[in-house]
C-alpha cells in the first residue's frame, strides 16, 4: 500500500494502561483517558506500547485496546498498536490482528533478549512490514532491547514501502540529521526531554510518557515549532521540564505517570503489573518534590494532588498471564 503524508499524527501519548487495585484492565478507565489525552491535544495514541504494559498484556487485552481506542477516538487521533513481540512469527500475528481490530498503524520494537544481529533486526521488520498494509513505525529503544538499529540498517529498512517512521529512544541527534538528510523518513521523539531538540532538527513529532498527564504543552510545542516561533516552543519546554523531570527519573515512566494520575484524581488506582511495582517512600518523596515546582502548565493542576503511596505500593498479578505460547 502507498501511504502519502503522515498517518500518525505530531502529538502521540504512548498510553498507560489504567488497571484496578487486583492487576485487571480497568476498561472505564481507559475510555475515560483515552478521551482526555485527545481532547487535550493528542491526534494520535499509541496502545501496547512499554508505557502500556505490552510484556504483561494479553493478546486479546491488546487487541481489544485498539478497538476500545478507535470507538474512543472517533476518527479525532490515530490508533497506533505498539510492542509486537521477540518472536517474529507471533508479531506477524500479532500485528495481523491488529489491523483487523482497526489499527491505524504500527509500531515494531526491535527483538529484545535474543540480542539479534543487525541482519536478524533487518529480516524480522521487514518481514513484519511485509504482513500488513498498515504504515510502520521502528522503535528503536537500545537500553531495553540490548542492540540498536544501526544507521545502515535504518538506511534499508527506509526502502521498505510501509516503513515511514522511527521512534528515536536513543538520543543521537548526529545519527538522526543524518537519516532525515538520506531518507523520507518521519523521526519521532521517543524521550521526553528531548522532544524540543528533535523538533528542532527536523523530528516530525513525540511519543511521551508525560503527555498522559497532559498533552496540551505538547501540543503548544509543536504547533509553534510547525510556525517557526521557537520562543513560544522554548518557553513551554522549560515549563515542562520538572513535570518531565518527576514523570521520567525516578521510576519506570510506567509506574510514576499512573502514581500522579492517581493522585490528580484521573484513574481509580495506580497499581501496576508484576514485575512492577509501585514507588517506594523514597521514590515517591523524589517525584512529589519534582511535581512541588510545576507551575502554569495547562491540564496539570497540582493544587489539589492527592498522591497515594499505600494504594500504589507493590504490584499486581493477573488472573491470566501475558504469555500466549
Amino acid at each position: 500500500m502507498t501511504h502519502t503524508g503522515n498517518p500518525f499524527g505530531q502529538v502521540l501519548v504512548a498510553l498507560i494502561t489504567p488497571m484496578t487495585a487486583d492487576g485487571e484492565v480497568d476498561w472505564p478507565s481507559v475510555e475515560k483517558h483515552m478521551d482526555r489525552v485527545i481532547s487535550d491535544g493528542a491526534d494520535g495514541i499509541v496502545v501496547t506500547g512499554t508505557t502500556g504494559e505490552t510484556s504483561t498484556l494479553t493478546d486479546a487485552e491488546k487487541l481489544r485496546l485498539v478497538e476500545v481506542g478507535k470507538d474512543v477516538a472517533a476518527g479525532r487521533a490515530k490508533i497506533i498498536t505498539g510492542g509486537g513481540s521477540n518472536e517474529t512469527a507471533h508479531a506477524i500475528e500479532l500485528y495481523k490482528a491488529s489491523e483487523k481490530a482497526g489499527a491505524d498503524g504500527i509500531m515494531i520494537v526491535t527483538p529484545y533478549y535474543n540480542k539479534p544481529t543487525q541482519s536478524g533486526i533487518l529480516t524480522h521488520f521487514r518481514l513484519v512490514a511485509d504482513a500488513t498494509d498498515l504504515p510502520v513505525i521502528l522503535y528503536d529503544i537500545p537500553g531495553r532491547t540490548g542492540v540498536p538499529i544501526k544507521y545502515e540498517t535504518i538506511l534499508r529498512l527506509a526502502k521498505h514501502p510501509n516503513i515511514l517512521a522511527v521512534k528515536d529512544a536513543k538520543g543521537d541527534f548526529s545519527e538522526v540529521s543524518r537519516v532525515l538528510n538520506q531518507t523520507d523518513l518521519m523521526y519521532f521523539s521517543g524521550d521526553d526531554s528531548n522532544v524540543l531538540p528533535h523538533l528542532s532538527i527536523g523530528a516530525t513529532g513525540l511519543i511521551g510518557v508525560t503527555a498522559n498527564i497532559t498533552s496540551a504543552p505538547y501540543r503548544t510545542i509543536v504547533d509553534a515549532v510547525n510556525r517557526g516561533d521557537l520562543a513560544t516552543a522554548t518557553a513551554e519546554h522549560k515549563r515542562l521540564e520538572p513535570l518531565v523531570r518527576a514523570a521520567m527519573t525516578h521510576v519506570p515512566g510506567t509506574v510514576s505517570a499512573k502514581y500522579i494520575l492517581h493522585g490528580l484524581g484521573r484513574i481509580d488506582s495506580p497499581r501496576v503489573r508484576l514485575p512492577l511495582v509501585g514507588p517506594e517512600e523514597w521514590e515517591a518523596a523524589a517525584i512529589e518534590d519534582e511535581l512541588a515546582l510545576v507551575k502554569d502548565i495547562p491540564g496539570a493542576d497540582f493544587s489539589d494532588f492527592r498522591p497515594d503511596r499505600n494504594a500504589a505500593a507493590g504490584g499486581a498479578l493477573p488472573k491470566v498471564h501475558g504469555t500466549t505460547r
